[in-house]
């Protein structure tokens, strides 16, 4: 799954490249997920949203998309993960984990024993957001998640498809 997220384009900029997205993975097998806005993703026939504490809330967002679509949420409480367990969610992003320099203004580190008292508190897929590397991928699959969601530890590297290979390994494709 591919997470489209650019925090600082146009709306007309955000479509452009969706459609180009869309078209490079048609045949791929990989889902394209865009960020905060289920407008571009209904207009770009993506595979669905992932949504932020200030965006549409989930069951709105519903309104908007196709009935097949993924619908995920960002939480970085436990308060926000038991309200987005109790939404129609397909799966829930918990973090940040670790310190990360992807976001302007990240919430407070969670930790391990953040992401343990996620799990307690919801079944629906729980991903590790936030500080994630290759090296701690592993903790963090004992620790609850289902999986994790990487920018910084892709994006560094000589080469992101061996690098995303290398994540697939571990988390077993």
């Amino acid at each position: 799954m591919i997470q489209f997220r650019d925090k600082h384009a146009s709306s007309r900029q955000l479509y452009k490249t969706c459609v180009e997205l869309r078209g490079l993975l048609r045949d791929s097998g990989c889902s394209l997920i865009v960020n905060d806005r289920a407008d571009v993703a209904r207009a770009t026939d993506a595979d669905g949203v992932h949504l932020g504490q200030d965006d549409l809330p989930v069951e709105m967002a519903r309104r908007v998309l196709a009935p097949d679509r993924w619908i995920g949420c960002s939480t970085h409480s436990l308060d926000q993960v038991a309200e987005a367990d109790r939404s129609t969610a397909d799966y829930i992003a918990f973090g940040p984990i670790f310190p990360t320099a992807s976001k302007e203004n990240p919430d407070p580190v969670v930790g391990l024993e953040g992401l343990r008292e996620a799990r307690r508190v919801t079944r629906k897929p729980l991903v590790a957001i936030g500080g994630i590397t290759l090296q701690n991928v592993r903790e963090l699959l004992a620790a609850g998640a289902d999986s994790v969601a990487v920018i910084g530890d892709l994006l560094n590297g000589p080469d992101i498809r061996a690098r995303a290979r290398e994540f697939m390994s571990v988390l077993g494709d």
